[in-house]
């Protein structure tokens, strides 16, 4: 009896792929950033990047939550824009949410 089956093999292959496209879009990366431009308009565009990777990956979230993740949005934006502490942003965001989750 074989120790590996076709499986076994297929899995180990498309783990090991995505390790080399992983690290090689990394090493891409590193080697690609000494030639960017460091002002100007792709600068900003450099960025602007985290914030809106961060925002397609909260949106989803919070237009499926409907109004309750609506109200958590805007009230974990506003406590953030004020008091810039992310932290207790997002403890009163996930606090709203939890709440309205027991109420409701």
């Amino acid at each position: 009896m074989s120790l590996f089956h076709a499986n076994d093999v297929s899995i180990v292959l498309a783990i090991a792929g995505a390790a080399l496209v992983t690290y090689g879009m990394r090493l891409g990366g590193l080697l690609l950033a000494g030639r960017l431009p460091r002002n100007g308009g792709f600068r900003r565009f450099m960025e602007a990047l985290p914030g809106t990777i961060l925002l397609s990956l909260v949106a989803p979230g919070i237009v499926s939550a409907g109004v309750l993740g609506g109200a958590a949005a805007l009230t974990t934006a506003l406590c953030a824009w004020k008091t810039k502490n992310v932290l207790l942003a997002m403890l009163l965001g996930m606090g709203i949410v939890a709440l309205g989750r027991w109420i409701g």
